[in-house]
């Protein structure tokens, strides 16, 4: 497949400049490549790579808790100790033979995990042993030559009878349901865990649950979540309980991941059975499942070859035959046995056709000469929104031409508390068709300011392509008062009435807006007034200025008592002004107190206002020396 992939890819691209023309034509478009998910869908189309620390929620499950196949492998491992190099094609229930692209696309899922993050050790055969347990490794092989399920393997309505109760999270776009979500493809994604971890392996443009290198990719990477590593047995276990919470999911996956450990083969596609048990037949007796969550697809049963040479009549029967040795491959029921040293009988096995080498998991890195950035403009937006563009670069060779299937590594740099969908820091892209990759959806945290994420081809020192993302305060186009009440108080006293205003930006109420608040003498005024009221702060302090956060509902409450009505009587204004413009006054009215005079007493009369102290003369004084008698 990545031969013919290369081959389309030398042919649609044969010149640098038509390639930069067409990156540019994708970049102006906002091309499928170029189109961030949704802010709203918690990752969109992520894709997840080493040092992630993204965790599936812990009450949930990649596939719903969807009903499985509960058939066990048989006693008899397919390669013990001592058992022949070239393994028997075991048929039925137990059939320990892969078909062709399913197990091509484990093999290929566990190479590109153990490049991007070795830590994980995802060995290929765990990943075999929950299609088998999911789908019965995609209904057999039930799958074209690009690796996507000839038709659609989709699990029962999530509604809450016997099953999780998920609604639809993807509008029917992949499992044909509107109403509630279903487990789709050969590895039963529900739609919603999809949105995060679904990917591109096969490098043909599309995210496709139904797509087996797509969907192996995909479960490898949900497995190696929350930086696990699959060589211990406790997150072994983990992980496969993330996909199904059962104990007996566990078992039956784990019993099937030892026995292909042991060893397996190849079969063509479509030739693979499908096991009969599913855990939600348990209790039915013989009645019919109301709803199917697939069904297998027709199997051909195996020609079946006509005797070589007719015994002779004159010929004694022959001895039965001993049971062969358990170690021995089986015969085929339909062949009769024949005699080895008869030459006209011809051999009764065909020379095992040589198995083609394995196709490289990724493109090689090697034909890579530069990355380039894609995206254009700047990349902005405010506090603890997605950016409305997601970082975006095409892998280029030296002709220009582009190259698929490169696994590109975005890093976010620089102190800040923005993140990829789901808390990373680092993830971890292929290159589509075009030889472009975009970063998973990018949100702001709380921190201001300005920070880099860089682009790197995984396994290369090639230079990095580097993106510069801004992120500013929320902003608020409209505030308006809530409510009328007027707003009087007296000097030296505290204003009694609550004070609440509404911000809004495009009609939308705007939470998280920074607001300042200001007591202005006028709605022209260019400052704060230097007297009148003010805000209520620590003991002492007479502050003018004062600053809010709108909540979650978009408000923000000057509660009874905030303000204080200083000792200067008049009219002053409380001005409000958002983050973004939008601003409103709110008039506040001091009056005097009321004085109070202090009453006079009256007057006590003294000796010297008394009427006859007036009409009579002093009597004389020993002391005065005008009145003393003269010796």
């Amino acid at each position: 497949m990545a031969a013919q992939l290369g081959r389309r890819l030398r042919k649609g691209a044969t010149s640098g400049a038509v390639v930069a023309a067409a990156v540019a034509a994708l970049a102006a478009s906002q091309a499928p490549d170029m189109i961030p998910p949704a802010p709203d869908n918690a990752g969109g189309d992520r894709a997840i790579g080493a040092g992630d620390t993204a965790t599936p929620p812990a009450d949930d499950s990649a596939t719903g808790d969807s009903p499985y196949f509960t058939e066990l492998p048989p006693l008899n491992t397919p390669n013990k100790p001592g058992a022949p190099t070239h393994l028997p094609v075991i048929t039925g229930p137990a059939e320990a033979g892969i078909p062709a692209s399913v197990l091509s696309a484990y093999k290929r899922a566990e190479a590109s995990i153990r490049s991007s993050d070795p830590a994980c050790n995802l060995p290929w055969q765990l990943l075999a042993g929950i299609g088998k347990v999911e789908s019965g490794q995609a209904r057999g092989g039930g799958v074209d030559a690009n690796g996507t399920t000839i038709s659609p393997i989709l699990g029962p309505a999530l509604n809450g009878v016997g099953f999780a109760n998920i609604s639809d999270t993807d509008g029917g776009a992949y499992d044909g349901d509107k109403t509630h979500d279903r487990a789709v493809g050969p590895m039963q994604f529900i739609p919603s865990t999809w949105a995060t971890w679904g990917q591109d392996a096969n490098g043909d443009g599309k995210k496709d649950p139904n797509n087996i290198y797509d969907a192996a990719q995909a479960a490898g990477l949900y497995l190696c979540a929350n930086d696990r590593n699959l060589a211990l047995k406790a997150d072994l276990d983990r992980a496969v309980l993330s996909y199904n919470r059962s104990t007996e999911y566990l078992n039956t996956v784990l019993s099937w991941f030892d026995y292909y450990k042991r060893g397996t083969h190849q079969v063509p596609d479509g030739t693979g059975v499908l096991p009969v048990d599913r855990s939600d037949d348990r209790g039915r007796g013989d009645r019919p499942r109301t709803t199917p969550p697939f069904s297998p697809l027709p199997t051909t049963p195996p020609p079946t070859t006509p005797s070589k040479k007719p015994v002779a009549p004159e010929q004694k029967p022959s001895e039965p035959s001993k049971p062969p040795k358990p170690t021995s491959p089986p015969t085929d029921p339909s062949k009769p046995p024949t005699d080895p040293t008869d030459p006209t009988v011809p051999p009764t096995t065909k020379p095992t056709k040589p198995t083609p080498p394995t196709t490289p998991t990724v493109p090689p890195a090697v034909k890579v000469a530069r990355i380039t950035p894609v995206t254009t403009g700047p990349l902005t937006t405010t506090t603890g929104n997605v950016f409305g563009k997601a970082p975006t670069v095409a892998a280029l060779d030296a002709s220009g031409a582009p190259v698929a299937g490169v696994s590109i590594r975005f890093e976010i740099a620089g102190t800040t508390d923005a993140r990829f969908a789901g808390g990373a820091t680092t993830a971890t892209v292929t290159t589509g068709s075009s030889g472009m990759a975009a970063s998973p959806a990018l949100r702001a945290g709380e921190k201001l300011g300005s920070f880099t994420v860089k682009a790197t081809v995984v396994t290369r020192t090639l230079p990095a392509a580097e993106f510069t993302a801004t992120v500013t305060a929320r902003e608020a186009d409209t505030l308006t008062r809530v409510g009328s009440e007027v707003l009087s108080a007296t000097t030296g006293a505290g204003f009694t009435q609550q004070v609440q205003a509404k911000a809004t930006d495009k009609g939308v109420l705007a939470p998280g807006v920074l607001v300042t608040g200001e007591i202005v003498t006028s709605k022209t005024a260019t400052g704060p007034s230097t007297d009148g009221p003010y805000f209520k702060g620590e003991a002492g302090t007479t502050a003018r200025t004062a600053t809010f956060t709108t909540d979650a509902n978009g408000l923000i409450t000057l509660s009874s008592g905030a303000l204080l009505a200083g000792d200067k009587a008049g009219t002053y204004f409380l001005k409000l002004t958002a983050n973004g413009g939008g601003s409103v006054f709110v008039e506040l009215t001091v009056e005097a107190a009321p004085t109070t005079e202090p009453s006079t007493p009256e007057p006590t009369p003294s000796a010297t206002d008394s009427p006859a102290a007036t009409s009579s003369p002093s009597p004389p004084s020993s002391t005065s020396s005008s009145s003393s008698p003269s010796n």
